[in-house]
């Protein structure tokens, strides 16, 4: 029978209309429930269902479901406000690998999603079990449950026996069902989130009479800013406030709102929460800081059981600047620009310097979030909202947390080949910190692991704010670069040469004019005009005579952005020309970026007005023009590579490898670090190569051992063992290049009298051959899950810390990424004339050690090091895995926080 996997515990889920439903395991309790699901069925329903119209089937299946736990069967639930409006089931009876799995869903509330969210869930939970098909019989007259098996984006196959269709569902989790689990997401999420970013009644609960409370602060914004929906205070102690009708409670109001903001005591909040809930709100946007964990626990809890969306707490609030709504409720000193950037930030006062600087450079704001403790709505439900609105060109991010990174990853993806998505990388507390240990924990951090995030899914990370706003503004008014060339035009030399150190240090190249172009400028420029890269034109030149030259070098093939860096002369104000003039006006423009530099210029980045209502984006410093083109180059570059896959592997033994794993840990409940037999088991799994080697616990064995492993030179290797050993060679616990059986005795004995009562046995292997020494590793994290590291390995790993990470599963472009992206990678190449390495093997080595860590969670830490690289391959050395008791988590399951 298939593994035994514990009951889930209840998470709260989305139906495509945005409602909020319970998925939970059926319980004993609930077997009332589930006979009056099926007796509240139609006849009709009931035939389809049972294929018979009786209510003597209700009690059978209602019996069914509530039985005792048994292996091979579950049975899930969804629940709205304590109602229980759908079943779903799979049972295996005698089969291993495949599961008979029927639906019911209660009249009334066909068509909204129930029994496809059930059959997700339960999809999820077969896969655990290592069930790989699901069987279902349906009349064939059924078209609703047809349509459902057909829609899930698995691999189904339909076989008619009369009346009767027979539909077996393969569970492979591919990237087809992954996309259809994430469009329904979607859909879903944007619909629950109307209440909160498009509300046509809002309520401000907590508003004060006098000047100084925030409720009363966000009251105003929203009057003050013409909100243009129904608007009411709930203050039991005014008829009205700032000249908005006021209630003593939320029952009282004329209408229910949609969105109910909460400006109350953090001791008030659950009552408030609870009563907003009863009313029939929708959407909660909580600003009160302070709440204790109790508190807490029943905000959320009261906006799960009424199926709110709630934003905070903690917060300064949201907007939507649409002009047909203006909903500003917000506590900000002024109302956002409305415009086309999508905002969503953790941190208040971040919030208020977005809002501030977009609407200074004229970008605007579409909507923004601030999501304070981030209880419910989070930076993915605002990518999806974005996503779908029709205004959003731009999405800006602040995040401090990230509460489901995979999920988050697969979205921001998406998103980002439609629209630019920016964020600050906060908190880079352990940036240039370097590994103290050779393992991967230590190598790891979480500033490489943040990265590899960004950079895996194509998000444009800066390391300020003024930095993501100088970005933000290239992005908005340019088009990208088709690559990294720059070209740089200057009326002072010295600017030039700063403009130059700036692309450089940011890695953009500035290549040479080729003489037809250097004649082409010099016949349009002023004397004494050098022409290389940078150009000085001189501070003579004329504005008629820089705009020429801009038309010449946007004309040039190769180049892919232009930097003009211009300060003000005597020489242009005595002759009237504005120099600046001439980059707006220039014809043929918008093919390629161009920036500006005013070293002058007060303000670190402003857009200028241009034709045909274009801008061009001025900086004032060289190193921020830069920097936004490097990013602009970057996310070009990210655009013109095709999404990567995840390659399949063969000889990938998941269920056996499993198996290995449930042993260990049922011995070792704790966890720990395997023994060398146990870990080369698991490596076998996924066919990543070991060299030979062999066990010895006494002196004779170890002997024994040698003269089985001896190459053609006949040297051997001994590495002493004893659980949790990291730093064989800083523990002096190895010896190498022994020759006879004299040497191999003597190494023995000395191991054995040094480490005496450590020691639980050696491991020989045959002397390797000369190579590159790389180091390949994984670590789980807790929030982002496995995380691949590869990079230089041997005793200089601890030194160098030369490390590239990514986020598993890794597609076949991350692999890449990852072994050209350490500094050693020249190494791989065949640099200083040592020939390649097998470049194949190692990136097969890298996929299955991915695979392993995205199949096995109990994974906690995986170490190769050294990983032997030649021209004729690649071999695992020595090798360390730590085991860790883990409840498996899909993280793609759909599910609120």
């Amino acid at each position: 029978m298939p593994h035994h996997v514990p009951d889930r515990p209840p998470v709260h889920a989305l139906l495509a209309d945005g409602t909020t439903v319970c998925i939970r395991s059926v319980v004993a309790g609930d077997h009332d429930q589930l006979e009056g699901l099926y007796e509240e069925m139609s006849p009709e329903n009931l035939r389809l269902r049972f294929f018979a119209a009786s209510h003597r089937s209700a009690h059978l299946a209602a019996d069914r479901a509530c039985a005792p736990a048994r292996s091979g069967y579950r049975a899930l639930l969804a629940e709205a406000q304590g109602r229980v409006v759908g079943l779903a089931e799979y049972d295996t009876g005698d089969e291993k690998d495949a599961a008979e799995v029927s639906i019911a869903v209660a009249d009334g509330l066909h068509h909204r999603g129930v029994g496809t969210l059930l059959v997700e869930h339960l999809v999820s939970a077969a896969r655990a079990e290592g069930i790989r098909a699901f069987e279902a019989d349906a009349l064939s007259e059924n078209h609703a449950v047809l349509k459902l098996f057909a829609d899930l984006g698995l691999r189904t196959t339909r076989r008619f026996e009369g009346p009767e269709v027979r539909c077996t569902i393969a569970l492979d989790q591919s990237d087809t069902y992954l996309t259809a689990v994430e469009e329904r997401g979607r859909a879903a999420d944007v619909a629950s989130l109307e209440p909160l970013l498009r509300p046509k009644v809002v309520a401000v609960i907590g508003a004060g009479r006098k000047p100084g409370s925030v409720g009363r602060a966000i009251l105003h914004q929203l009057h003050a800013g013409r909100y243009t929906g129904r608007l009411f205070a709930v203050n039991p102690a005014a008829h009205a406030i700032l000249g908005v009708p006021s209630y003593s409670s939320v029952g009282a109001l004329p209408r229910t709102p949609d969105l109910a903001v909460l400006a109350v005591p953090a001791a008030a909040i659950p009552d408030t929460a609870e009563e907003c809930g009863k009313a029939g709100v929708r959407a909660l946007l909580v600003v009160t800081a302070g709440l204790h964990a109790d508190q807490a626990q029943a905000l959320l809890a009261a906006c799960r059981s009424y199926g709110m969306r709630l934003v905070g707490p903690n917060c300064l609030g949201i907007s939507n600047a649409d002009p047909e709504l203006s909903l500003d409720a917000t506590f900000a000193a002024g109302h956002p620009r409305p415009g086309t950037a999508g905002v969503a930030v953790q941190s208040g006062g971040v919030g208020i310097a977005l809002l501030d600087g977009l609407s200074r450079l004229g970008i605007g704001v579409s909507s923004f979030a601030s999501l304070g403790d981030k209880f419910d709505v989070s930076g993915n439900d605002m990518l999806q909202w974005w996503e779908s609105d029709g205004r959003t060109g731009l999405a800006l991010l602040h995040l401090e947390s990230f509460g489901n990174p995979r999920a988050f990853s697969r979205t921001a993806r998406r998103v980002t080949r439609r629209m630019p998505l920016l964020t600050v990388d906060a908190g880079r507390t352990d940036a240039g910190r370097r590994a103290a240990a050779s393992h991967t924990a230590a190598a790891a951090t979480s500033t490489m692991t943040r990265g590899a995030l960004f950079t895996q899914a194509g998000i444009t990370a800066t390391r300020s704010i003024g930095e993501l706003l100088e970005t933000a503004a290239l992005l908005h008014s340019q088009p990208l670069p088709a690559g990294s060339r720059v070209a740089i035009i200057t009326n002072a030399g010295g600017a030039g040469v700063l403009a130059a150190d700036a692309c450089a240090e940011a890695g953009l190249s500035l290549p040479t004019p080729t003489p037809a172009l250097i004649d082409d400028l010099l016949a349009v420029l002023p004397d004494g005009a050098a022409v290389g890269n940078p150009v000085d034109a001189t501070a003579a030149v004329t504005e008629e005579q820089l705009t020429d030259c801009l038309d010449r070098i946007m004309r040039y093939g190769g180049v892919d952005a232009v930097l003009v860096a211009l300060v003000p002369t005597a020489v242009a104000a005595a002759t009237g020309d504005d120099l600046v003039r001439a980059l707006t006006r220039a014809p043929g423009r918008r093919a390629k970026p161009i920036v500006a530099v005013r070293l002058e210029q007060g303000l670190t980045v402003e857009l200028l007005p241009a034709a045909e209502d274009a801008t061009i984006p001025s900086y004032a410093e060289p190193q921020a023009a830069a920097r936004a083109l490097a990013h602009a180059a970057h996310r070009a570059a990210w655009l013109a590579r095709p999404a990567g896959i995840v390659p399949d592997l063969d000889g990938v033994e998941t269920e056996r490898a499993r198996t290995v794993v449930e042993t260990y840990l049922a011995a070792h409940p704790d966890g720990g670090w395997l023994d060398p037999r146990t870990c080369a088991d698991l490596l076998a799994c996924y066919g990543i190569p070991q060299i030979p080697w062999a066990w010895a616990e006494t002196e004779d064995d170890a002997v024994l051992a040698a003269d089985r492993l001896r190459g053609f030179d006949g040297r051997v290797v001994m590495k002493a063992h004893w659980p949790g050993l990291v730093h064989k060679s800083r523990q002096h616990a190895v010896h190498l290049d022994l020759r006879g059986d004299s040497q191999v005795r003597a190494a023995y004995r000395d191991l054995e009298t040094r480490f005496a009562g450590q020691m639980t046995g050696v491991v020989l292997q045959p002397l390797a051959a000369r190579g590159t020494e790389l180091f390949a590793g994984v670590v789980q994290d807790e929030v982002f899950g496995p995380l691949v590291l590869f990079g230089l390995g041997g005793t200089a790993t601890e030194v160098l810390a030369d490390h590239a990470a990514r986020l598993a599963p890794l597609t076949d472009h991350d692999v890449h990424d990852l072994i050209t992206s350490p500094r050693c990678a020249p190494l791989l190449f065949g640099a200083h004339g040592n020939g390649p390495v097998d470049l194949g093997e190692l990136e097969q080595l890298l996929l299955r050690l991915s695979r392993m860590a995205a199949d096995l969670p109990q994974l906690a830490e995986t170490d190769f090091n050294p990983v032997l690289a030649t021209p004729g391959g690649v071999t695992v050395l020595d090798a360390r895995i730590r085991l860790a008791p883990c409840r498996p988590q899909d993280p793609y399951l759909r599910r609120l926080r």
